[in-house]
């Protein structure tokens, strides 16, 4: 059952999981991806600048310049069945509805009434996290469990969730009890997850290289404002490694995607690819850890731009390690983590 069909057809349960991630525009269009980037960067949590200054710059310049390069950029990543970020979250849905004993048959009957329904939502492009959480309001949902897919909580990201989700339940005459996971980033079967899908990479490429853990950035000045983002990048990254039992000089921590003139994360990812092989490292692997799903920030910046960096600068064998996405290991750990929320919702068989 698709992630959008579980949203428009709710069934008679009273609980509910609801998985949220960032969005993608509809087509590889640069009218679609200038719609979804105007939703995206319009929201304060994303750009902090006074709107009044930010939204001539964004509607006047950042959008005109900026739709049409990333047109380009999703052209290349494209998959038949539509945008990676979308297919991979809906893939991610199926998956857990399945783990937790979900619809059991093509007509999306479910195995067990009393077991929450799993629905997907975004905070930038269909479905829409307002429109599901009306859907959800509609079919009575009394308990309702969400999840982030952003493993590591920054204000940027999972502080959009907590707005949205506030705005769109002053519309509920009955508010449900709510739980959200803010952050999983230290969570051990996550931190195995990962570990699985870099042994299992290195089993088939090159066990001696490099590697780089790339997390998305954000601007200093939200962590020095207190967002625990950067804390939890690390510790991810630290868990990671002695997973793997690499020594230190084997791995490195990098932040991704930079966007405008502010000062972001260090060091940054395309600068760290291109000092890798001017420091003899001209092996690397290169893991991102921040992402659930495969996306535009994974599969063209890091798989395809990152890897032109490090050849280009003198590096002689590159490879990215896929997001979890699907993977039977994360299925696991998400639905573990989801389990332990909603403990008290399940039946002693159930938990």
């Amino acid at each position: 059952m698709s992630a959008v069909a579980s949203a428009t057809a709710p069934e008679r349960r009273s609980s509910a999981i609801l998985l949220v991630n960032t969005g993608t525009p509809a087509e590889p269009r640069s009218g679609a991806v200038r719609r979804y980037l105007a939703r995206f960067l319009s929201d304060r949590r994303v750009v902090e600048l006074p709107r009044l200054l930010w939204l001539p710059l964004l509607y006047g310049l950042v959008l005109p310049l900026r739709a049409p390069r990333s047109a380009h950029r999703y052209r290349l990543i494209w998959k038949s069945e539509g945008s990676p970020l979308r297919v991979h979250s809906a893939e991610i849905r199926n998956a857990l509805e399945r783990a937790l004993g979900g619809p059991a048959d093509a007509s999306g009957e479910a195995s067990d009434a009393t077991l929450p329904r799993v629905d997907l939502a975004f905070l930038y492009s269909e479905p829409l996290l307002d429109r599901v959480l009306d859907i959800l309001r509609e079919a009575r949902t009394e308990r309702l469990l969400v999840l982030p897919l952003f493993p590591q909580s920054s204000g940027t990201s999972t502080g959009a969730v907590y707005d949205q989700l506030g705005a769109a339940l002053k519309r509920w005459r009955a508010p449900p009890d709510l739980r959200i996971v803010a952050d999983y980033h230290a969570e051990p079967a996550y931190i195995e997850a990962l570990a699985a899908s870099v042994r299992e990479h290195w089993q088939q490429h090159d066990d001696g290289s490099h590697l780089l853990i790339s997390f998305h950035g954000i601007p200093q000045a939200c962590v020095r404002a207190g967002d625990a983002y950067e804390m939890q990048c690390r510790r991810t990254a630290t868990l990671l490694a002695a997973a793997l039992q690499l020594p230190a000089a084997r791995w490195s921590v990098s932040f991704q995607s930079r966007f405008g003139a502010a000062r972001w994360l260090e060091p940054a990812t395309a600068s760290l690819l291109q000092e890798l092989p001017r420091n003899g490292n001209r092996a690397v692997t290169v893991i991102c850890p921040g992402f659930a799903a495969d996306c535009l920030e994974t599969l063209e910046e890091i798989a395809l731009e990152g890897r032109a960096l490090f050849l280009k600068a003198g590096g002689e064998h590159f490879d990215y390690v896929p997001a979890l996405n699907a993977r039977a290991e994360h299925i696991q750990a998400l639905s573990a983590l989801l389990r332990r929320n909603m403990s008290d919702w399940l039946s002693p068989a159930d938990s």
